[in-house]
C-alpha cells in the first residue's frame, strides 16, 4: 500500500504516526475510541496533515477523506465529556485556525486584563458570537437556554457572592431533577465552571446562554429590580452618542455604520474594508432616542415610525473640523428602525487612473479603445461597495482639461473637481434624475457623467446623448461585463443601439489587501485546487500570501483593499452576438478570444499570485464563471 492511499475502514497499519504538529487531537482520539474511524485512518490522516503547508484540521482532513461525517462528528461529541479548552476545540473543528488562535491569545496578553478567550474572538470576528453558541450547544451537548430575570430563581442569586458576578459570566436559573441548571456564557471556561462547583457543588447542570442576556439579568438583579433603569438620555447625551460614532467612524476609515434593534440590546457595528465587524452596543432603550436624533440630523419625519426613510446629513467633526456627508436609510423591523448610514468623505482622495490597480495591458487598452474615444458609452459596472465611484471619477479626472465641457448628474456629489459642473440630485426641491437629465443636454457638453443609469429613462437618455456625438460616463448595479450588456437589453433597449454606441464595459471588486506587516506564505488546500479548477503547475511561479493578523491590521489580517477589474471592450464580433441576442456563454466566450477579456476571478488570481489579496478572499467573493486559464497565460495577458 502506496503512502497515499487512504486505508479502509478498520484496517490497522503497524505505522509509526508521524510527528503531531501544535495543538490537539483530542477529538480524534475520541473519534477512535467510539469505533468511527480506525487507528489506521488516523495515522493516515496525519500523514496527510503533516505534507500539507497549510493549517488544516484532523477533522477537516477526515471530512475531506470522506471518512467522517458531520452527524458521526456531532454524536460523537456529546458521546462523553471532553477536557478541552475552547480555542483548542474550535481549533480542531476547523472553525479557527492555528493563527488565529495565537493571535487572540495574543491580545488577551497584551491588554493585560482578564477578558475571556471567546469574548476576544467574538470582538476580533474571529469567529460570530452565534456560530460560537450553535457549537458549543449542538456539538457538545449543552442545552441553550435564553433566561429572563422573571423566571431565575432568586434563592439561588442570593447563594452567589457579588464579587464572583464581575469576575465570571454564568448564571443560577432554575432546580431541575434534583440539580442547579446554571447557564455559561462560555460553558468549557475551566475558571467559571469551578465558580459555578464550589457555590452548588457537583449539582451543576451547564447550559449556555447568549453572554448579553445573562450580563443583563445579572444588572437587573444587582439594581434590585424587575427592570433595569437606563439613565435619562437627555439631548446632549445623545448628541454625544451620536457625534462620537460618527467621529470614530471617520477616525477608522470606515465606509459604512450599521445601527441595529435587537432583542435585548442596540447593536453598532463598522463596514471597515468592505467587512462589518461589532463597534459597540447599547441598552436597547437609547435606540428611540438615537432613531430620532439621526432623522432630526437627516430632515426626516421624526413622527412616522411606520414607513421607511431615506435622508442625507452633512456633519462636520467638532473634534477634527473634518466635514462628512451621509446618506442615511432607515428600515422598519420588527424590533424597531434599522438604520444605516453610507459615509462618503468630502475630503476623499481622488485617484489618479495609474493607481486604480488595473494591470498594465489592461489600462493601456481601456486608455486608447475607451477613454480617448471622442464619442459612445462608457459603463462602471459592479455591486454597491465594489468603488465604481471612485473609477468613474478617475477616468473623468484624467479627461478633464480647458478644451473640454464635463457636466454631470450625481446622488450626491461625492467627489468635488475643479473644472467641471457636478449637480447634486435633490428630490425634495424638485431637482430629480428625470428632471436633471432632461436639461443636461442643452448645456452644450463634450462629456456627460451620469451617476447611474437606474431605468429605461436614463439608459436611453445615455444612449440618445452618444448618438449625438457626445461622450458619455456612468455606472450599473451588474455582476460582470456580459451581464451589463443583457440587464441594457432586459430593459427594452435595442440591441442595435447597444452595440453602435457602448464602447467598453468595467465591472469591478474591491478585495481586502494582505497586511504587510503579518503577510505569511500560503500554500493552497487540495480543496482550493479543485475550487479553481486548477493543478499544482497551473500556478506555477505564484508568491500567495495570507495575513496572520497584528495590531497595525486589529488582528484581522488585512488593511486596506485592492481594485480587481474586467475589462469588456466591444470589438465586432462582440457586437454582432449582441446584436443576434446570443447567450451569456457565447457572447464571454467571444469576448475572450476577439477582445482580450480577462475575467474578474482571473484578475483576482493573477493578484493573488503578487500577494496582494488572498487566494481565500478570490474564491470567495468573485464570481467564478468558467475555468480560469493558467496563471502564466493570464500574466501574458494582463502585462506582468
Amino acid at each position: 500500500m502506496s503512502d497515499d492511499t487512504p486505508p479502509a475502514a478498520g484496517t490497522e497499519l503497524a505505522v509509526v504516526s508521524p510527528p503531531a504538529r501544535a495543538g490537539s487531537d483530542s477529538i480524534a482520539r475520541l473519534l477512535v475510541r467510539r469505533g468511527i474511524i480506525s487507528e489506521a485512518q488516523l495515522v493516515y490522516a496525519k500523514r496527510v496533515q503533516a505534507k500539507l503547508v497549510s493549517d488544516r484540521s484532523l477533522i477537516e482532513i477526515l471530512k475531506d477523506l470522506r471518512q467522517l461525517t458531520g452527524d458521526q462528528l456531532a454524536d460523537a461529541l456529546k458521546s462523553e465529556p471532553l477536557d478541552i479548552r475552547l480555542g483548542d476545540l474550535l481549533v480542531e473543528l476547523g472553525r479557527i485556525r492555528g493563527g488565529d488562535l495565537e493571535a487572540a491569545l495574543t491580545i488577551q496578553r497584551e491588554t493585560g486584563t482578564h477578558r475571556k478567550l471567546g469574548d476576544i474572538l467574538v470582538e476580533y470576528g474571529f469567529i460570530d458570537e452565534q456560530q460560537l453558541i450553535e457549537i458549543l450547544a449542538s456539538k457538545l451537548g449543552f442545552p441553550f437556554v435564553m433566561p429572563s430575570f422573571a423566571q431565575v430563581d432568586r434563592e439561588l442569586l442570593r447563594q452567589v457572592p457579588p464579587k464572583m458576578f464581575s469576575q465570571n459570566c454564568f448564571l443560577p436559573v432554575e432546580r431541575r431533577n434534583g440539580r442547579v441548571l446554571v447557564a455559561f456564557a462560555d460553558p468549557l471556561d475551566l475558571e467559571d465552571r469551578e465558580a459555578a462547583d464550589r457555590i452548588f457543588g457537583r449539582l451543576v447542570l451547564p447550559a449556555i446562554a447568549p453572554r448579553p442576556t445573562i450580563r443583563e439579568a445579572i444588572e437587573l438583579y444587582r439594581r434590585g429590580i424587575q427592570r433595569a433603569p437606563v439613565p435619562e438620555a437627555d439631548d446632549s447625551t445623545v448628541v454625544g452618542l451620536v457625534n462620537g460614532l460618527l467621529d470614530e467612524a471617520m477616525q477608522q476609515g470606515v465606509s459604512d455604520i450599521h445601527i441595529e434593534p435587537m432583542k435585548d440590546r442596540l447593536r453598532v457595528r463598522f463596514r471597515r474594508d468592505g467587512v462589518l465587524a461589532v463597534h459597540r452596543e447599547f441598552n436597547l432603550d437609547l435606540a428611540p432616542p438615537v432613531t430620532t436624533r439621526l432623522k432630526v440630523m437627516a430632515e426626516a419625519d421624526i413622527a412616522e415610525r411606520r414607513r421607511h426613510q431615506d435622508g442625507r446629513i452633512l456633519y462636520e467633526s467638532a473634534a477634527t473640523g473634518a466635514a462628512l456627508d451621509l446618506r442615511v436609510s432607515f428600515y422598519i423591523t420588527v424590533h424597531g428602525e434599522k438604520i444605516v448610514l453610507r459615509l462618503m468623505n468630502k475630503k476623499g482622495e481622488l485617484l489618479a487612473l495609474e493607481d486604480i490597480g488595473m494591470a498594465p495591458r489592461m489600462l493601456q487598452q481601456f486608455r486608447d479603445e475607451a477613454l480617448q474615444c471622442p464619442s459612445g458609452i462608457m459603463i462602471v459596472t459592479g455591486p454597491t461597495g465594489a468603488g465604481k465611484t471612485t473609477t468613474l471619477y478617475s477616468c473623468v479626472n484624467a479627461l478633464n482639461d480647458l478644451e473640454t465641457s464635463i457636466i454631470t448628474a450625481e446622488e450626491p456629489v461625492e467627489y468635488v473637481i475643479d473644472g467641471i459642473s457636478q449637480c447634486s440630485i435633490n428630490p425634495k426641491i424638485g431637482v430629480t434624475f428625470t428632471e436633471t437629465l432632461r436639461h443636461i443636454v442643452r448645456q452644450d457638453p463634450d462629456i456627460i457623467v451620469m451617476g447611474e443609469v437606474r431605468d429605461a429613462f436614463s439608459a436611453e437618455t445615455a444612449i440618445q446623448a452618444a448618438l449625438t456625438g457626445h461622450k458619455v460616463l456612468t455606472t450599473f448595479h451588474t455582476e460582470d461585463t456580459v451581464g451589463g450588456l443583457l440587464r441594457l437589453l432586459n430593459m427594452g433597449v435595442e440591441a442595435f443601439l447597444i452595440a453602435s454606441t457602448i464602447t467598453c464595459v468595467v465591472a469591478q471588486r474591491l478585495l481586502r489587501r494582505v497586511c504587510p506587516k503579518c503577510a505569511v506564505p500560503y500554500t493552497p488546500t487540495p480543496e482550493e485546487y479543485r475550487r479553481l479548477g486548477y493543478t499544482h503547475g497551473d500556478l506555477a511561479g505564484a508568491e500567495l500570501m495570507i495575513g496572520r493578523g497584528c495590531a497595525a491590521c486589529r488582528f484581522t489580517g488585512y488593511k486596506g483593499r485592492v481594485g480587481i477589474f474586467e475589462l469588456l471592450i466591444l470589438s465586432e464580433p462582440v457586437k454582432e452576438a449582441v446584436m443576434a441576442r446570443k447567450t451569456t456563454h457565447e457572447i464571454r466566450r467571444l469576448s475572450i478570444e476577439s477582445a482580450g477579456l480577462v475575467t474578474l476571478f482571473e484578475d483576482g488570481i493573477a493578484k493573488a499570485a503578487r500577494g496582494k489579496v488572498s487566494l481565500p478572499e478570490v474564491l470567495k467573493r468573485l464570481p467564478r464563471l468558467d475555468r480560469p486559464r493558467p496563471l502564466f497565460e493570464l500574466r501574458r495577458l494582463l502585462g506582468e
